[in-house]
């Protein structure tokens, strides 16, 4: 082995290609580099002269410090580059002049007017047919709305031949089966239009008018005279019809040198949806931008609109308009020019503030805004996983209007009427789940880099932890543990006794994570390979017959075709412990590049004409590849531990990912901007029904100071997944590795994180039911205030808990937004009230962290190694009196690790915790409160050492009621108290009276 010049890893592989022939293979900075030194560096003799190797090395190194941009442009598509987002994107009601989206016969809508007509009314469906000019060409629709109150309108071809590719396993089965439809009563039809009614499974009514000439959805959340939202009002509706080329006609295209054959020609579907009471919109992750989506074109009004839909102001500047209402005000925003893309990629050190799409796609927006006083929420999911474009459009007082671009597959749009932020995310969750409930170590803090060398270094770190007093949970390997990119394989040389290794590090209650890639190493005498070739398990090329053959890590790869249930199946059972030797059931996984990344792709992925089961072509399923792949390891790691909670790290995601598990915001900066970004980056996918998440703490390129370091660790204690991870090329950054301050800042930012735990794992288990967030911007929590509506560098954890961190360099000082209501400062007790904005002092220790009056919530303050020496740790809690002196709140726990939680036994706890007329009451929680679980099954003996209270306290004792025994008040301020050692159990019901 040869490790090269300065940072840069040049390795001469282990890959045995042939008798005393080895792989020169080269990880520069960024793939442009990597592709071309691939191609520079064939096999090459063992055994060469000194004279090639050195002008191998040489060579190897001016590539290497070639200039090497981060993220290169021209490598991807945009709008204007892909054909069916500049075909689309201008077309609407009314213009005809610019952009001709097809023949007649061949498109419905397109910049011709849709209109609909009503051919069936069912019990739980009505049925129509959308055409445009000519009436005897038409698709297929069907409205339909559910028990959440979802409403879906779903548009395809005619004849169940000819209907488009629809994702399978994304959507619950209640709703894949139509189980969960709810009956469409009719209030009044007539030539214009019919209004429908609908009750949801909690009462609510939900309204349903279908305007027929020109085509229009409106959806009204109860009574209001407002919609929630309105599809095709501004006329954008487009359906290109699968059709055979004409004479003389191509449907190929070329990007960057790539063909794309396109057999089925141009199947693009577009439509618009208005919020008219928003002023903001969220969502559609993922992307480097702002929390509240920057409108993509400039504002021109729907009545002078001469050239496009939104006119055609992008590329940035500002628009002249300017609006009132209190639904948002002006339109004259700065805006981003080019469209929000969803398109999953492998993206090499992302830029921030960008619409381009990075490594998973979820097609769902939140907008929210108010009327006549109150706010107002609404969403809508577009169950489509192609290449997609969302443009938005900020039209003050008409609300915010957008445009949905998809390159092919079904029109199947479900809108969601709220009415509240919770509602909405209610409604999309019953769509596509809810947040699988963690195993309790995945909470905790994990150690990641590419890669820790050998056993020896694992046993060093693993060591340096407990040296430190800092805790943490789990180790990670990256690729370089593997033999030659095989995965679920070891590198002998350094990994020469896996399961001793890991065994070791269970030993003292932690686990480890392996990666696992979705190409797999062309090369007969790998087994994964060769048995996956002859059951005829890849991806095939357009021709559907051979196996498509891509560049990744190992090389040359083919890629499992996991839209296939039965290859799903099949690699579930990779992961048993006879099939992957080395293994343990301590042993947790660790999916990458599974957008998929493909190095010598267009767009450094797959082709889209590639071959899928069924005949698919890749385009259809492209955002849900990576997903299914998730899947598959974790149902594998579900069997592998008899039915334990797997966990399994996924990089790409779409809708449902939430199912499966959690994903990190993939290969971010060691800067200050990165750091900031991170934020709304993770509150996006919290508010998109993907909670658990997290960014790399400290970046993975580059390297972070010990100031940058120290805040990112103070961030990252509250990412609902906590993961520390670096590059290959940067110095060694263990948490003790920055000075002594800086250690021991960041020792009390894990050691918080510990803390946290039994109300960060009860805020988990509400998103289980409900689909809230864990971590969640203002705004969802205090949706009247609009001030809130667009702050991104503060948030809540949970309901009860607001974090400002400190996001810029050698801050001395940091404002504080606090909403309306009671606050107390978590280190000094301070109470003020909101609503209002403070300065407050810092130093590198300090974070703001505020605690909200009429909150109850469960720590563990004891300083222990992981999760598992925190078991019957005794607890504390925390309370929080609001102006009325009143709080609730409620501690959810069960094993941490199976699903009898789940099961007809009910093995869990919740209890109900509140304070009021001096008195705090513990007892079982109500039906509405979650359930109390079963006693039997499930029992946390766990004590309360401490009980902290936030607010007046007239008192020095406290009374037990049951037992009459009492405890000792201890004040620290005026706004800050303490009961010490009232030793009653959490799962008794007890009365403590001060």
């Amino acid at each position: 082995d040869v490790w090269g010049v300065d940072t840069v890893a040049r390795r001469w592989a282990k890959g045995r290609d042939a008798p005393g022939v080895r792989r020169c293979c080269v990880c520069a900075r960024d793939e442009g580099t990597r592709a071309r030194a691939r191609a520079m560096t064939p096999t090459i003799a063992c055994r060469m002269q000194r004279t090639i190797m050195v002008i191998i090395i040489l060579m190897c190194v001016a590539l290497a410090f070639a200039p090497a941009h981060a993220f290169k442009a021209h490598d991807f598509k945009t709008c204007a580059t892909s054909s069916f987002c500049a075909r689309t994107r201008e077309a609407y009601a009314g213009v005809l002049d610019t952009h001709v989206v097809g023949e007649d016969a061949h498109v419905v809508g397109g910049g011709r007017e849709t209109r609909a007509r009503v051919v069936g009314v069912d019990r739980d469906a009505v049925r129509i047919e959308l055409f445009s000019v000519r009436d005897d060409v038409f698709v297929e629709g069907v409205i339909e709305t559910y028990a959440s109150g979802a409403v879906r309108v779903r548009v395809d071809e005619q004849g169940e031949s000819a209907k488009r590719y629809v994702p399978v396993d994304i959507l619950t089965p209640s709703v894949a089966s139509g189980a969960s439809r709810v009956p469409l009563d009719v209030v009044s039809r007539t030539n214009a239009a019919i209004e429908l009614r609908a009750v949801t499974d909690d009462g609510v009514i939900v309204r349903v008018v279908v305007a027929l000439a020109p085509f229009k959805v409106d959806v009204f959340h109860g009574e209001s005279a407002a919609p929630s939202a309105s599809m095709n009002a501004r006329g954008g509706f487009v359906f290109e019809k699968k059709h055979d080329a004409a004479e003389g006609e191509t449907f190929e295209e070329t990007f960057n040198g790539h063909k794309d054959t396109r057999k089925n020609g141009p199947m693009a579907v577009a439509f618009d949806v208005t919020f008219p009471t928003a002023s903001d919109v969220y969502g559609i992750p993922e992307r480097a931008t702002t929390l509240s989506l920057k409108p993509t074109r400039a504002y021109e009004s729907h009545e002078s609109q001469s050239k496009g839909w939104f006119g055609l102001g992008g590329g940035g500047g500002n628009a002249a308009a300017s609006g009132d209402g209190e639904n948002g005000g002006a339109r004259n925003e700065t805006t981003i020019g080019e469209p929000y893309r969803l398109y999953n990629l492998d993206v090499f050190e992302y830029v921030e503030e960008s619409a381009f799409g990075l490594y998973g796609s979820i097609p769902m927006m939140t907008a929210h805004g108010s009327s006549g006083g109150e706010p107002r929420t609404s969403g809508i999911y577009f169950h489509n996983p192609s290449e997609m474009y969302v443009d938005v459009n900020t039209d003050g007082a008409n609300g915010v209007h957008t445009r949905w671009m998809a390159e092919s597959g079904a029109m199947d749009v479900f809108i969601l009427p709220g009415n509240s932020p919770a509602a909405v995310l209610r409604q999309y969750s019953s769509l596509t789940g809810t947040t699988s409930m963690p195993p309790m170590f995945s909470l905790g803090y994990h150690q990641c880099r590419w890669n820790y060398r050998d056993e020896n270094d694992v046993k060093e770190v693993d060591q340096g932890f407990d040296e430190h007093d800092i805790p943490y949970d789990v180790l990670w390997l990256d690729i370089e543990h593997t033999d030659g990119k095989r995965y679920m394989t070891w590198d002998q040389s350094v990994f020469p006794t896996p399961e001793r290794m890991i065994n070791d590090v269970a030993s003292r209650g932690r686990k480890m994570v392996t990666i696992v890639d979705p190409h797999v190493k062309i090369d007969d005498r790998y087994p994964v390979y060769k048995e996956a070739k002859d059951k005829g398990f890849y991806v095939k090329n357009n021709d559907g017959a051979t196996d498509f053959d891509g560049w990744c890590w190992p090389g040359s790869s083919t890629y499992l075709d996991v839209t296939n249930p039965h290859v799903r199946e099949w690699w579930a059972n990779k992961f048993s412990l006879a099939s992957y030797k080395g293994s343990t059931k301590d042993l947790y996984i660790w999916n990458d590049m599974n957008e998929p990344s493909v190095f010598n792709g267009p767009e450094i992925t797959m082709q889209k004409d590639l071959i899928h089961h069924g005949a698919v072509e890749h385009r259809e399923v492209h955002n849900a590849f990576g997903m299914y792949y998730h899947m598959a390891t974790a149902e594998g790691i579900k069997r592998r531990n008899d039915n334990k909670r797997p966990f399994v790290l996924s990089r790409a995601f779409f809708a449902g990912t939430q199912r499966v598990g959690p994903i990190w915001t993939g290969d971010n900066t060691a800067d200050w901007n990165h750091l900031a970004v991170s934020l709304p980056m993770v509150l996006t996918l919290g508010v998109s029904g993907l909670t658990f998440s997290g960014a790399d703490v400290g970046g993975f390129f580059g390297n972070p100071d010990a100031q940058l370091m120290t805040r990112w660790y103070q961030v990252g204690t509250y990412y609902p997944f906590f993961r520390g991870h670096a590059h290959l090329e940067t110095k060694r950054r263990e948490p003790w590795l920055f000075g002594e301050e800086s250690t021991a800042i960041i020792r009390a930012a894990i050691r918080d994180r510990y803390a946290l735990l039994p109300y960060m794992y009860t805020l988990f288990e509400e998103s289980h039911r409900n689909g809230a967030p864990v971590l969640r911007p203002l705004w969802y929590e205090f949706p009247a205030d609009a001030y809130a509506f667009k702050l991104q560098e503060s948030f809540m954890l949970g309901s009860s808990i607001l974090v400002q961190p400190v996001l810029t360099q050698d801050a001395k000082s940091v404002s504080v937004y606090l909403p309306k209501g009671v606050w107390y400062s978590q280190r000094t007790g301070t109470r003020v009230f909101g609503a209002k904005t403070i300065v407050e002092p810092v130093t590198l220790a300090d974070v703001p962290v505020y605690v909200r009056g009429g909150s109850i919530f469960v720590r563990k303050d004891r300083a222990r190694r992981s999760t598992a020496a925190m078991k019957g740790d005794p607890v504390t809690i925390i309370i929080a009196l609001d102006e009325n002196g009143e709080a609730h709140g409620t501690y959810y726990a069960d094993d941490g690790e199976s699903y009898e939680y789940a099961s007809k036994n009910s093995a869990y706890m919740r209890r109900s915790m509140s304070f009021k007329n001096g008195a705090l009451t513990i007892r079982a929680a109500s039906d509405a409160e979650g359930g109390a679980g079963n006693a039997n099954a499930f029992v946390d003996d766990s004590l309360v050492e401490r009980v902290t209270i936030y607010g007046s306290v007239k008192s020095n004792t406290a009374t037990c009621k049951a037992t009459g025994d009492t405890f000792e008040v201890i004040s620290k301020g005026v706004t800050l108290s303490h009961i010490k050692r009232p030793n009653v159990r959490m799962s008794q019901d007890v009365t403590l009276t001060i």
